[in-house]
């Protein structure tokens, strides 16, 4: 093996200039040349212990795919990622590699750890750009299940489970599949393009997609599992309803979720001028919250021609739950962080638009249940902000449709789906994962918990099988 290239800091990714990049949607980064990409490659020392991989919650091959890469062999790195997870292209823009592999990278320990994530990126685009889509060849094994839900969990389950040869239908409430990667996630990050290039080779492997299938709506689990054939459902929609602050003025005009804000921009293409979306371009936007929705939503506002766009965070910078990836970018475009402030009150107009918002400063006191210092107001620190729009982005918890509509589900006290190790409900034949059960969470753990899911009901339904031929016998 040739000697690695002991490089203390990652090949740098080439980006957009921040202030052209801030008053546009194409993507940030560019991506590795094939020259960067070897020259990272090269940085990874091939642990024989491969703790890279155990931080990656689909168990993707790291040090063989990275090695393939040394070997200028970029389709065969790809095909080891594809090994074990459908979205590689996703996942090489929009997982937080710095808490999960490469957290894990011995590289890491003293200086910068290999770029996983950009060399995943790097194989995923070299593919779609020198090939041509292909079917994979899988032998039918005669059995259905029903997947709800097109998000990432969805999708690794549905991947996983047609590779085993099973017929696979997903139902999905909107009118184009990718969940949150079509809704959520901006333009600028994750080109939708790239979603439906994922999408239509899991399709061209057989998985079915239907759209407009509100399931609870036109269809029961209960139907599903009795009346269309299916042996087995896995819930995987989501976690897209909002949270809300309870202050005064919350329900003024130019409130936003953060959901509904960047689901009029991606999926109702608010960014693009061809389109009449019905959406506030604003002058001055603030995003209540600091998570990666929250950069998400801010940044956003930017590029729909904002002047001043201010995070409003009740903590600071070393308790902001975004990835750092982000927080950097939105300073650099010239996003303003109010960090220690916390809302008071909307303020309206007599029309009941948004004209300001009072903020009360905070500090920090002792660490709460969260392991984070617990923000506490200081006493008459109340100021008042100029602001025409607020968009409040403090997580989402699961939708209530799905437990209302099938008797004998099981959830949390804040409506998550209960599930056991495998992903298993108190339903029998029915299963789940993703946000639907752990509330919002990254993209990677939800096609985790899809993966998991998937060989659990492999296990269900072959077992049901192999007992129905007993009894045949």
């Amino acid at each position: 093996m040739a000697k690695a290239n002991m490089r203390p800091d990652k090949v740098e990714m080439p980006a957009q200039d921040p202030k052209v990049r801030a008053r546009n949607f194409d993507e940030v980064t560019y991506g590795y040349t094939e020259e960067m990409a070897v020259e990272e490659a090269s940085r990874c020392l091939q642990c024989k212990h491969r703790p890279c991989v155990e931080g990656c919650p689909v168990n993707v091959q790291i040090p063989e795919f990275i090695h393939l890469i040394t070997e200028g062999d970029f389709e065969g790195a790809y095909q080891k990622i594809l090994e074990t997870n459908v979205l590689p292209a996703v996942c090489g823009r929009v997982c937080p590699q710095e808490t999960q592999c490469e957290s894990r990278c011995v590289r890491g320990i003293k200086h910068e750890p290999v770029g996983i994530g950009r060399l995943e990126r790097f194989v995923a685009d070299y593919h779609r750009a020198h090939s041509n889509p292909v079917a994979a060849k899988v032998e039918s094994n005669g059995h259905k299940v029903a997947v709800i839900g097109s998000g990432p969990s969805g999708l690794s389950c549905a991947g996983d489970l047609s590779k085993l040869g099973y017929e696979v239908v997903i139902f999905e409430s909107l009118q184009t599949g990718g969940g949150v990667l079509s809704y959520g996630i901006p333009e600028f990050r994750l080109p939708k393009s790239i979603v439906k290039e994922e999408i239509k080779q899991l399709e061209l492997d057989g998985v079915k997609l239907e759209t407009n299938m509100v399931v609870g709506r036109i269809l029961s689990i209960d139907e599903l599992l009795h009346d269309y054939g299916f042996e087995a459902v896995y819930v995987a929609s989501g976690a897209g309803l909002p949270k809300f602050l309870g202050i005064a003025g919350e329900n003024g005009v130019g409130v936003y979720s953060a959901n509904e804000y960047l689901t009029r921009t991606n999926l109702m293409k608010a960014y693009d001028d061809n389109y009449d979306t019905p959406i506030r371009k604003s002058k001055n936007v603030a995003v209540i919250g600091g998570g990666n929705v929250a950069m998400d939503a801010a940044r956003t506002a930017l590029r729909l021609g904002a002047e001043n766009v201010y995070i409003v965070y009740r903590r600071s910078f070393a308790e902001m739950p975004a990835r750092q990836e982000e927080v950097h970018h939105a300073q650099e475009e010239g996003i303003q962080f109010l960090n220690l402030n916390n809302p008071v009150e909307i303020n309206l107009d007599e029309h009941g638009e948004v004209v300001g918002m009072t903020l009360i400063r905070m500090e920090l006191g002792e660490p709460d249940s969260s392991g984070r210092r617990r923000p506490e107001p200081i006493p008459g620190s109340q100021h008042d902000i100029e602001v025409d729009t607020v968009i409040v982005s403090l997580g989402t918890d699961p939708n209530p449709l799905i437990k209302a509509t099938t008797p004998g589900l099981d959830v949390t006290n804040w409506g998550g789906i209960i599930v056991n190790d495998e992903g298993k409900t108190s339903r029998d034949a029915v299963y789940a994962g993703g946000d639907a059960v752990t509330g919002a969470a990254t993209v990677i753990s939800a096609m985790g918990a899809g993966k998991v899911a998937a060989a659990s009901i492999d296990r269900y339904i072959m077992s049901k099988e192999a007992e129905a031929e007993a009894e045949a016998n």
